[in-house]
């Protein structure tokens, strides 16, 4: 009677182990069959059953900065008896239209002056006695910047969370650039125009504020642009510039912070 017993269990073990094969077999040629797009899909990054921003939402958003300075008799390296003013404003307003869940597209303008007077300062090398010494005296610079940029957003839930999410934003833009430099007395001028051309990566994080204001914070990590400005020095000299880059690292000087309204 065990023995009988001993072979029946023996036997309803076989026939699990066999059971599980098949499975395991049945998975694999699932997985198999399964096309790249499937297999990417599966690993939930950008799975939309967790919807942050759902489709047909028009977000609208305005980033800002501004930044002011004066020197008075600073010293600077080498750089001694600095006398100077300044300012930097930036605005970058944003409108975007989500054509599908989680992911947005969009246009991103943005605006830039720069203003700096350097009344006086000497940058000196060696002693009083033997050294060098080269002055600026009444110098000006004024520099415009304007960028239009078509953007694409795809937003990435943190867990099951309703009101924090990371996002990667991918711009293509193109725009101009004017300056304006002077100096010495009589006053000698130097006007620059130019353009510019540009691809960028700015990964953010977002938090819902309430449940249509949101604050977005981003960074450039990559980018690649290009530039050509034309320069004419005292309306008699021409001469132009042409520059490209590319970078692969966070570009502190493009961090944004921001107000975006989801509606």
């Amino acid at each position: 009677m065990r023995f009988l017993r001993f072979i029946l269990l023996v036997a309803l073990l076989a026939i699990s182990f066999a059971g599980y094969a098949q499975t395991d077999v049945a998975v694999a040629a699932n997985a198999d069959s399964l096309s790249r797009a499937d297999k990417i899909r599966q690993r939930g990054i950008t799975n939309t059953s967790n919807v942050f921003i759902p489709k047909g939402l028009w977000a609208s958003g305005l980033a800002t900065s501004y930044s002011h300075h004066m020197n008075t008799n600073y010293q600077l390296a080498i750089v001694e008896g600095i006398y100077s003013e300044g300012y930097t404003f930036k605005v970058s307003p944003m409108v975007a239209y989500t054509i599908k869940d989680n992911m947005a597209i969009g246009v991103r303008g943005t605006y830039s002056r720069s203003n700096l007077t350097v009344d006086s300062a000497a940058l000196r090398f060696g002693d009083e006695e033997t050294g060098t010494e080269i002055t600026v005296n009444d110098y000006k610079a004024v520099k415009h910047n304007y960028t239009v940029a078509a953007i694409w957003r795809q937003y990435i839930p943190l867990g099951r969370s309703k009101r924090f999410a990371i996002f990667n934003e991918i711009s293509m833009g193109a725009g101009g650039t004017q300056s304006i430099f002077a100096a010495d007395e009589p006053i000698k001028g130097t006007f620059e125009e130019g353009y510019t051309i540009s691809l960028g990566v700015s990964p953010g994080l977002m938090a819902f504020a309430t449940n249509d204001v949101a604050i977005e914070v981003n960074v450039g990590v990559m980018g690649i642009n290009f530039s050509k400005v034309e320069q004419t020095h005292n309306q008699v000299a021409v001469g132009d510039r042409c520059t490209s880059s590319m970078n692969f690292k966070v570009n502190l000087l493009s961090i944004g912070v921001g107000l975006s309204f989801y509606l």
